[in-house]
């Protein structure tokens, strides 16, 4: 319990913390707001490692696509994952609930890395321009979009399955997909406490090239991450 106190009370001070510094960097060129971010992912690990104890693993670091453009596709379970892929990958471009936005302070942070918001409850003028931001990105950008297909973060022995949008991003853009698997709910997981000397092991699967049906790009990307996290779990 004091391990737990102690994590949540650096962390999320130490978020502030690079959230102030960077602050001045949302006037400036957006590459140095995405510096703010790898820190954040850094100090995500550091904290892990020494409050909790956590060894994290990265597997399949040779299957990182670096000749084509591609999206991620990232299982879900915690907080963890949108801090720390930062770190491994090229400042991906989140797609994401578009409540993040208004929080205070984090989400100037979201807009400024050109992050892109989708409202799921309803169809709105923003969401049927979605697409066309999303292209805009691809096209203007060296940096992979990074998507949640669980929708949410789930619990680890959760199996939704997989929402639709992640198939729509590869079938309108025809371009590769980046599976990840993730086990960290096991050690940070959305409800409950942490766990304490635990691995997280982030597994970069190999990618799934374009050209695919929509069924059948679903089904093998699902059963790809699925299949992964029973093996991490």
């Amino acid at each position: 319990m004091i391990r737990n106190f102690l994590f949540s009370i650096f962390f999320f001070l130490g978020i502030v913390i690079i959230s102030i510094i960077f602050l001045p960097a949302l006037l400036l060129p957006r590459k140095i707001t995405l510096v703010g971010g790898k820190l954040m992912g850094y100090w995500a690990e550091f904290c892990l490692k020494v409050f909790l104890s956590v060894k994290i693993i990265i597997k399949g670091k040779e299957n990182i696509i670096n000749d084509q453009k591609f999206f991620i596709a990232a299982s879900h379970q915690s907080m963890f994952e949108t801090f720390y892929l930062q770190t491994i990958f090229n400042s991906p471009v989140f797609i994401l609930k578009k409540e993040l936005l208004q929080i205070p302070i984090f989400g100037w942070y979201l807009k400024k890395i050109g992050s892109i918001s989708i409202n799921r409850n309803k169809i709105s003028k923003d969401n049927l321009g979605f697409f066309e931001d999303i292209l805009k990105t691809v096209n203007d950008s060296d940096r992979p979009l990074i998507i949640f297909p669980q929708g949410t973060r789930v619990m680890p022995d959760e199996r939704p399955p997989f929402k639709k949008g992640a198939t729509r991003i590869y079938q309108e853009l025809n371009i590769a997909c980046q599976p990840v698997a993730i086990n960290s709910g096991y050690v940070w997981p959305k409800k409950g406490t942490k766990n304490t000397h635990k691995t997280i092991t982030v597994s970069i699967l190999n990618p799934i090239n374009a050209g695919m049906n929509k069924e059948s790009f679903l089904n093998n990307l699902e059963s790809k991450i699925y299949n992964e996290l029973k093996l991490l779990n």
